[in-house]
């Protein structure tokens, strides 16, 4: 026999609101500003299996909601089974994080959230602090791939197998600068600063964050997954 959680009448209104949220899924969503604040831990959660419908947890629900809420575009996207042991289970396509971001592809709904807050409140003020202008895109190495770590032949799959990471390599500004990690992690002192402020403010929001100094797979890239407990590298 299940039994209903009882809920708290905030927490009732908006699970239901993000269960009204799912019959509109055929169609990009529109969302306004969040705090900007990095969301609550939450204990990991069985995803879907592949072969139902997407966003049926009342968990992706409320990401999708939160997504909404914070004035994202997106769409959300139908579980797959890539084959391999690669998956994308409760996965959206950003479409408008308030910045124009490259090579982006299927995003676990929780990655998503916190990339776009990322974004919103972290790359747009330090752009602005550190070079005095404002970021126009964000250049990123992808998000979905079928392969192990390290792109290795062997090994444990990465998390860009699931759509749960993502590898940014640098910021394109208003001015024509670009901002690369590939130098300029050790590069001019305003491109160390930014980028490092950027490195620990992701810390904040990502289950792991690994950079330049991390190992020299990663000096031209942070990758950014929703996987471990705060591991920041």
């Amino acid at each position: 026999m299940l039994f209903a959680p009882i809920l708290k009448p905030r927490t009732l209104l908006a699970v239901t609101a993000a269960l009204a949220l799912s019959a509109c899924f055929g169609a990009p969503d529109v969302m306004k500003k969040d705090s900007g604040n990095r969301p609550a831990a939450s204990k990991p959660t069985r995803p879907q299996p592949v072969g139902t419908p997407s966003f049926t947890s009342a968990e992706a629900q409320q990401c999708a909601f939160d997504l909404q809420q914070a004035g994202v575009r997106f769409t959300p996207l139908p579980n797959q089974d890539h084959g391999g042991g690669c998956t994308s289970i409760d996965s959206v396509k950003l479409l408008d994080v308030g910045v124009p971001v490259s090579g982006l592809g299927p995003m676990t709904c929780p990655l998503a959230r916190n990339f776009s807050a990322w974004a919103q409140f972290a790359v747009k003020p330090a752009a602005r602090r550190y070079f005095g202008t404002e970021v126009v895109k964000i250049e990123t190495f992808g998000t979905y791939s079928c392969r192990n770590i390290y792109g290795g032949r062997s090994g444990r799959l990465s998390q860009h197998a699931y759509s749960n990471a993502i590898d940014v390599s640098g910021f394109v500004l208003a001015d024509g600068r670009r901002i690369l990690l590939d130098g300029g992690w050790k590069g001019d002192l305003a491109s160390q600063d930014f980028l490092r402020a950027l490195h620990k403010s992701a810390c904040r929001r990502f289950g792991t964050v690994l950079g330049p100094d991390y190992n020299a797979a990663h000096h031209d890239h942070f990758h950014f997954d929703m996987s471990g407990n705060g591991y920041c590298r």
